[in-house]
C-alpha cells in the first residue's frame, strides 16, 4: 500500500541523517587541520567523530524501520477489516432479505442464501483464527504427537477442495501411500497447510494446478506445495514470511489478504524443530513452499 506521508517521513530522516553526516565529517575534517600537531586532541577528535557517526547512523536506521513498520501495521488493520467486514456484509444483507421476504423466497433460492453465509461464516472464522494463532505465537505450548504427515496433507486438500468448491484434479496429493511419521501439534500443522493450499489456490487466479508433495528425505519430513501463478523473484523469496508483509504490486492489491498466512507457516515449522521456505525461477514460472520437519523415530 502506497502512503505519500510515510514515504515522506522516511526521505526526510534518510536526508537529514546525510546531513547530520556530513556536517560532522566537515567539523572532524576541521578539528584535524586544527590539531595536527597535538596527538592527543587528534585522536580524541577521530575516537569522538567515530562515536557521532555510529550515533548518527543506528538512530537514522531506527527510524527508518520505525516508518515502516508503523505502515505494514497499518497495512494490517486496513487488511483485517476489510476481511471481517465485507462477509460481515454479506451475512447480514442475506439475513435482512430473508427477513423481509422470506415467504417469497422459494427453497432452493433460500438454501443458496445459507451456502453463502456459511462460506461468509467460514472465511471470518479463518480471519479470526489466524489473528488469534498469531497474537498466541510461542506462548502456547505444544500438544506433540504421532501422525502422518501424508495423511495430514490430504485431509487438508480435502478440506481445500471442498470450501473451494474444487475438482479433484485441481488440488491433488501426489507420490504413492507410503506414511510420513512426524512428532506434531496436530491442529497448528494443520492450519499451516491449509494456508499453503489456501495461498496456492487465492494466487493461482483461473488457472488452477496445485500439486502437493510428501516424502521422507533421511531424517527429515518434507512437504511440498507446488503451483504455476504468477512465480516469486528471488529477493522476495526470504521476505514473503515476515509478518504483515505482502508482495507489491497490483495482483496481491487484488487479492486481498492480512499478510499473516505465511509467517503462521513459518513459526509453525520453527516451534517443530523445522523450516519453511519459497522456491520460484521467477515471474510467472509458478512456486514451491515447503515445510520441512524432523521425521519420527521409528517406533519400537
Amino acid at each position: 500500500m502506497y502512503v505519500p506521508g510515510r514515504r515522506g517521513a522516511i526521505a526526510f530522516f534518510v536526508t537529514f541523517g546525510v546531513c547530520l553526516v556530513g556536517l560532522a565529517v566537515a567539523l572532524n575534517v576541521g578539528w584535524i587541520v586544527m590539531t595536527w600537531s597535538e596527538v592527543a586532541p587528534l585522536v580524541l577528535g577521530i575516537l569522538l567523530f567515530a562515536a557521532i557517526i555510529t550515533g548518527l547512523i543506528l538512530n537514522t536506521t531506527f527510524l527508518v524501520r520505525e516508518v515502516r513498520k508503523n505502515e505494514q501495521h497499518d497495512a494490517f488493520v486496513n487488511a483485517v477489516t476489510h476481511e471481517l467486514k465485507t462477509p460481515i456484509t454479506s451475512i447480514r444483507l442475506h439475513l435482512e432479505t430473508l427477513r423481509s421476504r422470506g415467504a417469497a423466497i422459494g427453497e432452493d433460492r433460500r438454501r443458496e442464501f445459507y451456502d453463502v453465509m456459511l462460506e461468509d461464516s467460514e472465511r471470518l472464522l479463518q480471519t479470526v483464527e489466524q489473528v488469534l494463532r498469531t497474537g498466541k505465537g510461542a506462548r502456547t505450548p505444544l500438544s506433540l504427537q504421532r501422525h502422518d504427515l501424508r495423511g495430514l496433507a490430504q485431509e487438508c486438500v480435502e478440506f481445500t477442495r471442498t470450501r473451494r468448491h474444487l475438482s479433484d484434479n485441481l488440488v491433488r496429493l501426489a507420490g504413492d501411500a507410503t506414511p510420513v511419521e512426524i512428532l506434531a501439534d496436530r491442529e497448528e500443522l494443520r492450519g499451516a497447510i491449509v494456508n499453503l493450499l489456501d495461498n496456492a489456490v487465492k494466487f493461482s487466479g483461473d488457472h488452477i494446478d496445485v500439486e502437493v508433495d510428501v516424502r521422507r528425505d533421511g531424517d527429515r519430513a518434507v512437504l511440498q506445495v507446488r503451483d504455476q501463478g504468477p512465480g516469486l523473484p528471488a529477493y522476495e523469496q526470504k521476505r514473503i514470511f515476515r509478518r504483515f508483509y505482502r508482495v507489491p504490486g497490483p495482483l496481491t492489491q487484488r487479492i486481498k489478504g492480512t499478510g499473516l498466512g505465511l509467517f503462521i507457516v513459518q513459526s509453525a515449522a520453527k516451534r517443530h524443530g523445522g523450516r519453511a521456505y519459497a522456491m520460484s525461477q521467477g515471474a510467472g514460472t509458478g512456486a514451491t513452499f515447503c515445510i520441512e520437519l524432523p521425521a519420527a523415530p521409528a517406533a519400537g
